[in-house]
């Protein structure tokens, strides 16, 4: 079974055995506005939890995607340079960003469940 977590960063973090998929909150990129541009990292570039992991540009602002755990990129949604809009239309579902094979799983279990992350953007 898979769990969500959220970051203070408004990224959300879905883990799936070592496998991390993630994407921005929909506070987030409601926060952002129209995304009109993303920049994802390449396949194979490691990151340590907090580290600046690709771009995100709206029609208001330009915002980082960080990584909320540490590991390696497996796979990016490649749909989102093409079609930057999904991240409006779907931001916690088909709108992930990176997939990343997570190197230390304690990272994960210190992030915040939906109830705490409520709280935290109220």
């Amino acid at each position: 079974m898979s769990e969500v977590r959220f970051s203070e960063d408004h990224e959300w973090v879905k883990l799936d055995g070592d496998v991390a998929t993630i994407g921005i909150t929909n506070h987030a990129q409601e926060q952002l506005g129209d995304v009109v541009f993303v920049e994802l990292p390449a396949i194979g570039t490691t990151f340590s939890s907090g580290d600046e992991a690709g771009v995100i540009e709206s029609v208001k602002a330009a915002s980082e995607l960080m990584t909320p755990v540490s590991g390696e990129v497996v796979e990016t949604n490649g749909t989102l340079e093409d079609e930057p809009g999904k991240v409006n239309e779907d931001a916690e579902g088909e709108a992930w960003f990176i997939k990343v094979k997570v190197s230390d799983a304690g990272e994960f279990a210190k992030l915040m469940d939906a109830d705490a992350y409520k709280a935290f953007c109220d």
